[in-house]
């Protein structure tokens, strides 16, 4: 054991003092800083004030990430002086201190600068959902035992900041076998996004008379995990009838001034035990004098049980602007009386014509040569049909218009193809205009172009009519067309612009061969491919443009109609959220398995996996394949996530699993990372002082030296005993 000389002990004494001296003025220090972060913000702001952090202000520019870190817990240049203070942050930029002025001069509002400074004070917020479920219960009429009531809705409401998954839908209680689900957009594996709702429809049908009772509970991943609505109603056990229509409402949508609708039908039934009788049939509501009612329900004419009748409406509005109405059945049903909704919007007869392209440029071309076709596209955009009166080109002789497919008469909604064709008698720049004469107000399409003797270019797509893609599924990706483009002019081309534009240009990709600045040599050729990816359902249209550095410009018109997801396919997660627990960055990384089945009736398409966080997914041999990959109807698979931390403290991360379209689920992840300890090398005595070359206690030396001693010490004992020769020297002893 080595000593410590007072020289020593009073020198490390002196440095515990100074030691202690600092701590008392840096422990002050971070008491003041966190005084500063005193308050906490709503965490709608704190949210805000993170991306406002990490991704700079919403104009763009820096991101305070880039001097103060990734959290401002780290306190880089004194950052947490801002928590829950948006007056020192604007202080800080008004004095450009480290040059904060001129980063963010103007750039945050008063309520960025708050929510900057409530997120500096609590730099761990995390989005959440919230659930809420109203009403808090759904009473039924009385009905018969055995005959199904008219369905009765719950919405629940994500008022939070993250996505609500939920989990499952049961029905619970005594009586719970009574009601069903049996509607509504909620579904066990869906997800309501922050902001959003989904509904449930319930049903009654009692087996026996009486009240009957049941709970219908929805579990989610908001706190409490599950929100309740208390069912009851009441069985009768005497025959009764029972209303049901085919439809509530009935909306008939734009009609013109003083124009008949089309005739919509209802569908009235009785699902009762008895006879059901009308008392009254009739038309009301603020625009009832809209309306006509027809049909053969009628108050002289009873509905036996089983059977039905039918109402028809018909709307003609007299003046512009929304119109609504109602028919209301009162009758003897158990289920009390009915009434249909009816709404509309009426407005003036307005024909309106638009036009693809707005201007034709066919840039220079050969005095002489064969003429140059391109195609206008001609669309009713108006509520009547539109009457064509004349299409002609003016102002230029070189300029002629062909037959193309309009006719005298376009319907609402309908296009008609317009080709124009440009073939230079002479030098020089040509200017001329398309104009179309109809019941909308005049059409002018500018048409340019220019005569050479020189050699020049000709570009031609091969596709010249409208490209229709397939029907195709929201988020999947039709099959791709290829379009030509060819040179069959006598100089190169150069392509200067490939865009594409119109309403649904993000729904279209372009690829292939052709690229802008390639150029085409004459004869040569390139491919443009094109492809359908709907974000919606329904009609998606774009224009594929093409410009060349002579000045052609050459339009493609792209067309397609989405598809609505098939319902039926729905995920189920387990679990929904897990928390790694203590783990230590740069060691033994643990994993959990989550559980992915499609409780849905059709096959699930996953397209993506995408995690945040210090998580990533592990693949082997019982887990789920790499995405995309599909899961058929009850099928289910393993999802393996790993978490790896790289610097110690709280983690919290996600990974969010991409179905078709907008569907998604997301899985909340968490963990606590440790640094890695480290072991502080002791002292050792190699060598043992000269003597020994031992390092883990086996010591070649020590059974030498331990004869050694022997040896000496029986030597000595020797030459203390007196012999017969040696008489005993004293002194010596």
């Amino acid at each position: 054991m080595t000593r410590i000389t007072p020289h020593q002990a009073g020198t490390l004494r002196g440095k515990l003092r100074g030691r202690l001296r600092h701590l008392r003025r840096t422990g002050l220090a971070t008491l003041l800083l966190l005084g500063a972060g005193l308050g906490t913000a709503s965490a709608q702001s704190a949210l805000n004030g993170k991306s406002l952090y990490l991704n700079g202000p919403v104009g763009g520019g820096a991101s305070c990430a880039t001097c103060h870190g990734p959290s401002p817990a780290s306190n880089v240049s004194g950052i947490l002086r801002g928590a829950n203070a948006p007056s020192v942050i604007s202080a800080a930029i008004a004095a450009n201190r480290g040059g904060m002025g001129t980063l963010y001069s103007g750039r945050f509002s008063a309520a960025e600068l708050a929510d900057l400074a409530a997120f500096i004070g609590d730099p761990g917020v995390t989005a959440a959902p919230v659930a809420s479920l109203a009403p808090a219960s759904l009473t039924f009429s009385s009905t018969a035992v055995g005959q199904t009531s008219t369905g009765l809705s719950a919405t629940l409401a994500n008022t939070g900041s993250a996505a609500l998954n939920i989990s499952s839908i049961a029905l619970g209680g005594a009586a719970a076998g009574d009601y069903a689900v049996t509607g509504g957009s909620c579904s066990a594996g869906g997800a309501v996004a922050a902001g959003a709702s989904c509904a449930l429809v319930v049903s009654f049908t009692p087996t026996a008379a009486g009240t009957r009772s049941a709970t219908l509970t929805i579990g989610h991943n908001a706190t409490g995990g599950a929100s309740t609505v208390a069912l009851s109603g009441a069985g009768s056990a005497v025959a009764q009838p029972t209303i049901a229509l085919s439809a509530t409402s009935v909306n008939f949508g734009a009609l013109v001034v003083n124009t008949a609708s089309a005739t919509q039908t209802i569908t009235v039934s009785n699902s009762g035990q008895s006879t059901l009788s009308f008392t009254g049939i009739a038309l009301g509501g603020a625009n009832s004098g809209y309306f006509t009612l027809g049909g053969s329900c009628s108050t002289a004419t009873p509905v036996a049980a089983g059977g039905s009748c039918t109402l028809t409406v018909q709307a003609r509005p007299t003046a512009a602007g929304a119109f609504s109405g109602n028919v209301s059945l009162v009758s003897n049903a158990s289920n009390r009386n009915a009434s249909i909704g009816l709404s509309g919007s009426g407005a003036a007869a307005a024909p309106a014509l638009a036009v693809n392209p707005s201007a034709l440029a066919f840039g220079t071309q050969t005095v002489g040569g064969a003429a140059v076709t391109q195609n206008v596209t001609l669309t009713n955009n108006g509520n009547v049909a539109l009457d064509i009166t004349s299409i002609a080109a003016t102002g230029a002789a070189s300029v002629t218009v062909g037959a193309g497919t309009c006719g005298a008469t376009l319907a609402i909604g309908a296009s008609c193809v317009v080709p124009v064709s440009f073939a230079p008698s002479a030098a020089g720049n040509v200017a001329a205009t398309l104009l179309v004469r109809s019941n909308a107000p005049d059409l002018q399409v500018a048409i340019t172009g220019a005569g050479t003797t020189a050699a020049v270019a000709k570009p031609v797509l091969s596709d010249t009519s409208p490209l229709a893609f397939a029907d195709t599924q929201v988020g999947k990706t039709s099959a791709v067309h290829s379009t030509v483009l060819r040179n069959d002019g006598s100089a190169a081309l150069k392509i200067a612009s490939l865009v594409l534009g119109g309403a649904n240009a993000g729904d279209f990709t372009l690829g292939g061969s052709c690229a802008v600045n390639a150029t085409l040599s004459p004869a040569a050729s390139c491919t443009i491919d094109s492809s359908f990816k709907p974000g919606a359902a329904g009609a998606r249209s774009a224009s594929l443009v093409l410009l060349t550095d002579g000045g052609v410009q050459l339009t493609l018109n792209l067309a397609g109609n989405g598809v609505a997801i098939p319902a039926g396919a729905a995920l189920t997660v387990s679990p929904q959220t897990f928390d790694f627990g203590a783990a230590t960055v740069g060691g033994t990384a643990p994993t959990k398995r989550f559980t992915l089945t499609n409780s849905g009736s059709a096959a699930l398409n996953l397209a993506s996996t995408a995690f945040t966080g210090p998580f990533s997914a592990v693949t082997d041999s019982t887990s789920c394949a790499a995405a995309p990959f599909t899961l058929q109807p009850g099928a289910s698979c393993e999802l393996v996530v790993r978490y790896a931390p790289t610097a110690a403290g709280a983690s919290t991360g996600d990974v969010k699993l991409q179905g078709d379209g907008a569907a998604s689920w997301t899985i909340a992840l968490s963990g606590q990372a440790s640094a890695a300890t480290t072991t502080a090398a002791q002292p050792q005595n190699s060598g043992g002082g000269g003597c020994s070359a031992a390092q883990d206690g086996s010591d070649p030396m020590l059974p030498f030296l331990v004869l050694l001693a022997l040896g000496v010490i029986g030597w000595r004992r020797l030459a203390r005993q007196p012999g017969k020769d040696q008489p005993m020297n004293k002194e010596a002893a």
